[in-house]
């Protein structure tokens, strides 16, 4: 039976009991105005007092209740619900076995076990609830309150006043969810309190006498403890310290203090107090704006002990450092940002790495993306970050020669760019039946001082020019596939590119550029792709064989050794870019000449899920010039494996098991003897607990570019699983050539959905000819909803010699 009652209406009431008890017969009451309902009425009647005035709370939210029986009684002016009782108010829901309401007080007691639902998703389950009529305040008997943020309180008694207070006497919180299917069990962390005090406006949780438990093992007591509720993300006060050592350092801890005086803006204030370099303090500001954000950070500290670093750039009074970041959006598709960094010195970075993280490039830019155009300006400049040196293995330079020896002023060597702009375009529509897109790029640049190296035989190559230096270049491209009735699939292409070069070198002693001060070049291409798929279906999977082979005609390049490189001196021949009609990676060197790719792939899937795919190939320069013959002023053509006229060999091996082992291999194979120029295979293994991965990798010498010896080497890495949330992990990067062990690092870790522990070594070797091994001991200890600390020692370094 459901009877709807609106306010103002006067009822005669009496006790209703449901004639089907048992197959749950609805009694429903629905309150505009009311939260805790009077007595539901069979029929209205006029002469009778207005029950509902006296118990509705003002307001215009609606009540709705049900229950299996609703009981008034007149003499005591109580009104109860009895059996499986549902109430609905103005975002609260509550459930329980009995219901009552006393008018004259205006206040309502659920009993016989009760679980509440608060509009901001707390759920509340207790013995006994009794609230004021419209939930504001009251007392909870044996209660236990679940978050949203899956954490939990209980406690014997709780009191709410003034509708946000709420004091749990004899109280425990734990964030410890996944312990709710172990209720027997302690959970992993909980703080215990003889009074705990949640205030939702103030958002803060407060403890009084709190005892923190750790599987049910007391280990700290403090008279006072208070940390901001889960739903609180921004708040300001002392954030977790960490604590760290270093030899150069000496012992210290980063206090940080969070101040968050708005919602769009906050200030990270940081002092380290350090036993041996003094006080580094630390400010990091950051705003949210309608368009955007922004965050500043700086830091600064006058060194008690320079001589800790003598000999490097750190050996100075005082230090610092301040970077920034901006981030803007103008429309739906145009956005612009800025980064900026400056250091005092170039080891800054690295001397307090342990408190400093950041990047070395300063820049502006602006992005627009629409449908399927793109457009990217940036203006950027760089930071050295590392003392100059001498790397093993890059020949001197002669005796007389006038460039510096490589690794020496490097901050010099480092290019403005002024700017770099990209514009591509593909379009929607097709144009003659194909796809039309085209690229534009404009890269200008200036550099102090020439970076060069040299050969075995004392020929300068060059890294970069002195001078300014600009390029434009603008590149189209059409293309279009076509299937024949037998499946074959031939895909013709054109493409056009033209540059334009505007050199001014200030090196008189670089005598490989050409003389003009405009140099202009142009590159039309056309060639046609052919594919034959043939796939074959089985009882366990399918198999595709494709052969694939692409003929490129173009005239020679022109300029080359002429022109600078700045963007396309690295060549990476492999199977990704066996069939690019173009294998240099930018715009400052185009490939010539006609030229054959010819490939085959395999594929072969399983109904299981497992999947392999392998791919081997070649390419022929069949007429005109080799590109890759004729190095620039610095790009390794040479060693590309594409010099000659029939390229090296490349192949690719991929393998999922789909049951844990994946496998991966690629190379590219000497044409004449098969020998490896590059190498490199990888093994990942997921098998009960354990999960590891193995890296091999190898790469032939290549003097003339400096690397006079052949690198290979492997990595291992391992991961095991025991005792449910236990974990031992560890990592080794080991030299086969130099028979030594580059980095390597284990520990053991912790972690459930409330706490997170570890502890790791680590040992890191840094370059030739004499290169410390800077040692590491890091442990981690982090409670969620509570915070992260960190404790790092960096061990006394060794020296090791070749």
């Amino acid at each position: 039976m459901r009877r709807i009652l609106q306010p103002g209406q006067k009822a005669s009431v009496r006790r209703l009991t449901s004639p089907r008890r048992g197959a749950g017969v609805l009694l429903a009451l629905v309150l505009t105005t009311a939260l805790i309902a009077p007595p539901l009425a069979l029929a209205q009647d006029t002469q009778e007092d207005d029950l509902f005035a006296s118990a509705a709370p003002a307001g215009d939210s609606e009540l709705v209740l049900q229950a299996d029986e609703l009981i008034y009684d007149r003499e005591t002016d109580v009104i109860s619900a009895v059996g499986n009782v549902e109430m609905y108010y103005n975002g609260y829901t509550l459930f329980a076995n009995r219901v009552k309401l006393d008018r004259t007080t205006g206040r309502f007691t659920a009993e016989n076990g009760a679980k509440l639902t608060e509009p901001d998703g707390n759920i509340i389950v207790a013995e006994t609830i009794s609230l004021t009529d419209d939930f504001r305040d009251g007392f909870v008997n044996s209660l236990r309150i679940d978050t949203p943020e899956r954490t939990r309180l209980a406690a014997e008694r709780a009191e709410r006043e003034d509708g946000t207070v709420t004091t749990l006497h004899r109280g425990v919180y734990t964030a410890c969810y996944s312990c709710l299917a172990n209720p027997d069990r302690p959970p992993t962390w909980q703080i215990k309190a003889t009074k705990i005090v949640h205030d939702k406006d103030k958002k803060t949780i407060t403890y009084r006498g709190p005892r923190f438990e750790f599987w049910g093992v007391p280990v700290a007591y403090f008279p006072y403890f208070s940390h901001p509720d889960p739903s609180q993300k921004r708040r300001s006060g002392f954030l977790r310290p960490a604590v760290f050592y270093s030899e150069d350092l000496g012992a210290g801890a980063s206090i940080p203090y969070y101040w968050a005086p708005a919602e769009s803006w906050d200030v990270t204030f940081t002092a380290t107090p350090m036993s041996r370099q003094g006080v580094l303090l630390d400010v990091e500001y950051r705003q949210q704006l309608r368009s955007g954000e922004i965050s500043i950070r700086g830091a600064g500290i006058k060194q008690l002990d320079p001589s800790a670093f003598a000999g490097t750039a750190g050996d100075t009074d005082y230090r610092g450092a301040i970077v920034g970041t901006g981030r803007f959006t103008i429309n739906q598709y145009w956005t612009w940002g800025w980064d900026a960094a400056y250091f005092s010195d170039v080891t800054f970075a690295s001397d307090y790495a342990q408190l400093w993280q950041s990047t070395s490039t300063s820049q502006i830019f602006l992005t627009g993306i629409a449908g399927m155009n793109y457009f990217d300006a940036r203006a950027m400049a760089y930071q050295v970050l590392r003392e100059d040196y001498t790397y093993r293995g890059v020949t001197s330079p002669p005796i007389g020669s006038p460039f510096t020896p490589t690794g020496i002023d490097q901050q010099e060597k480092q290019p403005y760019v002024h700017p770099v702009v990209d514009y591509k375009v593909l379009s929607d529509q097709p144009i003659l039946g194909g796809q039309f897109s085209y690229d534009m790029n404009l890269t200008s640049l200036t550099r102090d001082e020439t970076d060069a190296i040299f050969t075995t035989n004392g020929q300068a190559r060059f890294r970069g020019v002195a001078g300014t230096f600009t390029r434009t270049s603008a590149k189209a491209d059409w293309r279009r596939q076509l299937i024949d009735p037998i499946g074959q699939i031939f895909t013709p292409f054109v493409s056009a590119q033209a540059d334009l070069f505007m050199l001014d070198s200030t090196d008189p002693n670089v005598t490989a550029l050409a003389d003009e001060t405009l140099v202009g070049r142009a590159m039309p291409t056309a060639g046609v792709e052919y594919r034959y798929p043939w796939l074959s279906a089985h009882s366990w999977g399918t198999q595709l064989f494709e052969p694939v082979a692409q003929v490129i005609a173009r005239p020679d390049e022109t300029g080359i050794g002429e022109l600078p490189n700045e963007d396309a001196q690295s060549i990476v021949f492999d199977d990704t870019t066996l069939f690019q009609a173009d294998k240099f990676s930018g715009f400052d060197r185009v490939e010539g000449g006609t030229r054959a790719n010819l490939g085959l792939r395999y594929t072969a899937s399983t109904y299981g899920g497992g999947f392999l795919s392998g791919l081997i190939g070649q390419s022929y320069q069949l007429a005109g010039k080799n590109s890759y013959s004729a190095p620039g002023i610095l790009d390794a053509t040479e060693y590309s494996g594409l010099e000659d006229d029939a390229s090296d060999y490349v192949a690719s091996l991929y393998l999922d098991t789909n049951m844990g082992l994946n496998l991966s291999a690629q190379g590219r194979l000497d044409s004449e003897d098969l020998e490896p120029n590059r190498f490199e295979a990888q093994a990942t293994g997921v098998t009960g607990p354990v999960t590891s991965q193995v890296i091999y990798a190898f790469m032939a010498a290549q003097p003339d570019l400096g690397i006079t010896e052949d690198r290979r080497e492997v990595q291992g890495a391992a991961n095991l699983r025991f005792l449910r949330n236990w974990r031992l992990y560890g990592r080794v990067r080991y030299d086969l050539e130099d028979s030594g062990v580059v980095r390597d690092g284990f520990g053991v870790g912790y972690d459930d959905d409330s706490m997170s522990v570890s502890l790791t070594f680590s040992e890191d070797r840094g370059g030739y000819p004499t290169y410390p091994v800077d040692r590491t001991v890091f442990f981690r200890f982090g409670l969620r909803t509570l915070g992260d600390t960190d404790l790092s020692t960096g061990l006394v370094n060794d020296y090791l010699t070749d």
